[in-house]
Formats: C-alpha cells, structure tokens, sequence
C-alpha cells in the first residue's frame, strides 16, 4: 500500500498505522507521540499529540478526512496522502494539545530530576507556547513511594497509561492503575499494595515525564554530567542488555537500553529489551558488566554534552556549514 506523508511516498504493509509509516520514512515526517508505545498492546490514542492531516483518504476515496485524526490509531489506505508538519492547521492544533498537557505539569524542569531526557520538556520547546492561559488552581498530590525503589510525583503525571500496561503486560501482577476518573484521574495502588515484581523498574524506563523516578538516582546526578555506555552480562531472569550510565568509573544508574523514539529496544534475537530488577539495582559496580562501548545519543540531545562519540560527525557539519557560508580554511588564509 502507497501512503504519502509530507509530499514522501513510501509502501507499507497493510494494518501499517500513520505513525508507524512516518516512523518508517524518518524522524523529519513522524509526529510525537507522547502516549503510544510500540511494544504495548493497545496504547495510544490518549494524548493527542500526534495528529496528523489526511488531505486525500485513499485512491478510491480522494476525499479528506474532516478533521486531524490520531496517527497511532489511523490505518493507511491504499494512496492516502498526509500532512504532518507541512500542515500549518495540525501545528496550530498540537500547540493546543500541548497547552492541555501543560495545564496541570508543574514548570520545575530546572529542578526536576527528569530534566534532559524528559519527552514533554522536548515536546513543550518545539509545539508549546512560552506562556499559559490557564487561570484555575493546578492540581496537587503530595509524593509517595509506590515500592522501595520507585517514587510517584504524580503533578508531573499526564495519563500516559503506559506505567499501567507495562505492569499488566509484562509483570506477574499489576498492584497499580488509574483510580477516578476525568480531571480527577490519577495514579495510584491498590490498598496497601506496592509494586515490587521482578520487572516493576520498567515502569520507569516507559513513563515520558518524571512522574515515576528511581530512588536510588533520584537527584543523584545530572544526566548531562553522565555518560552513558551499552553493556551487558549474563542475567538468568532478563537479556541483560542494559545501558549502563558512569560517572568517572562510577555506576549511578542501570536502564533499559531505547531506540531513536525512546522506546526499549528488543534484542537482535526479537527477545524483550525489558530488564529485570537485579540487573537494574543490584549490580552498581562497572566490574558487574562488560562494557560494549559508548551509547549513540542524538548530537541535539542534551545528554550528548560530554559524549564525545559525535565529535567526528560534528566537526564536518561545522566544515559543511563554514563552506556554504564561504568561510576561508585556516590553512589557506594569508
């Protein structure tokens, strides 16, 4: 099936969705996605965030569809044609989207130990507006800890769901969901329950903001200040593939290794990139892994600041741009 997003054509399976499709193409045409999950059965569809423009339904259906629709729920046809960020009326209404999300998060990204790695703070600078018009008290939740390990913030919460099919897709028990409902909805376990299973750190990796934290690193260090390595070892519960983050020789924290969407990546062999807790708070000692080598971030990424794996590739972007701009080479100058 032909779908063209942003004036690209590229063929897809069909049941391929519109996220899927743009995924496929490039992170030029792919719409945010703040709520949908590639590796959880039925997320998205709550957030919003990655409308998109359908100008033209099918081949046999040349007619737009009347309003922006979900990517990560809409299905491609046969010769549909999109607009994601060539669509002035979708980057208008996902600024909207995103002053909704925003109605409740708290603005403490200076503080906030998500900060760097946080998918709303992202989303916030390039489709947000730098002020609110929301008058109305926010709502306020004092922080608990939900296990021994894991802390909810829930200010920060924007009912993803993606905490809650982690624990219901990939634990033994969830202990945890979504109680009330509405403006009133929130996180929270079931009496007298905490989350404790094998895989319950996962929950962590998944949540987009910095409503769910790791205790153990929780305003430890910086991410910045990281430095971020692939390693791994030979775990009888999990794949062992982790990313392990050094500060010096200094192990601060152990995470699921994630691709360019943030999303756990699989193994090469198609077994689940989810981790175990072992792997995830017991071995803090470099020793405990072998170290691959380097972790490849995003040279935009903040995280990337004391990453020197990109210094090659950013010293030719830097001659590329010198020469468009007819700048002289040093070695020819008078």
């Amino acid at each position: 099936m032909k779908v063209t997003i942003d004036g690209i054509e590229i063929d897809v399976p069909k049941g391929t969705t519109i996220l899927q499709a743009a995924r496929m193409i490039g992170a030029q045409v792919a719409p945010p996605a703040m709520c949908y999950y590639s590796k959880l059965k039925t997320s998205g569809g709550y957030c919003r965030t990655c409308i998109v423009k359908v100008t033209k339904g099918s081949a046999q259906n040349p007619n737009p569809m009347p309003k922006p629709v979900a990517s990560c729920r809409t299905e491609v046809m046969d010769g549909m044609e999109v607009q994601n960020f060539t669509s002035p009326e979708v980057l208008e209404a996902r600024k909207g989207v995103v002053e909704f999300l925003l109605i409740n998060h708290p603005l403490d990204c200076p503080v906030c130990d998500q900060a760097g790695e946080c998918k709303l703070q992202d989303l916030g600078y390039e489709n947000g507006s730098a002020k609110t018009r929301y008058e109305f008290k926010r709502r306020e939740f004092e922080m608990i800890d939900i296990g021994d390990k894991i802390k909810l913030h829930m200010n920060r919460c924007i009912l993803c769901y993606r905490c809650v099919k982690t624990a219901e897709q990939f634990t033994d028990e969830r202990v945890h969901g979504v109680i009330h409902r509405g403006d009133m909805g929130e996180i929270s376990t079931y009496i007298e329950k905490v989350i404790d299973n094998d895989f319950s750190g996962n929950v962590i990796d998944v949540c987009p903001v910095g409503a769910l934290t790791d205790n153990t690193f929780r305003f430890k260090q910086r991410v910045w200040f990281t430095k971020p390595v692939d390693a791994h070892r030979n775990c009888p519960t999990c794949s062992g593939r982790v990313r392990v983050w050094l500060k010096g020789e200094e192990v601060v924290r152990v995470t699921a290794r994630k691709d360019e969407w943030d999303e756990i990546m699989d193994t090469p062999d198609g077994k689940s990139g989810f981790i175990c807790n072992s792997c995830r708070y017991d071995h803090k000692q470099k020793s405990d892994w072998v170290i691959e080598g380097p972790t490849q971030v995003n040279r935009h990424s903040v995280i990337s600041q004391n990453h020197y794996n990109h210094l090659n590739e950013l010293k030719v972007q830097v001659m590329k741009q010198q020469k468009a701009l007819g700048f002289m080479p040093l070695d020819k100058k008078p």
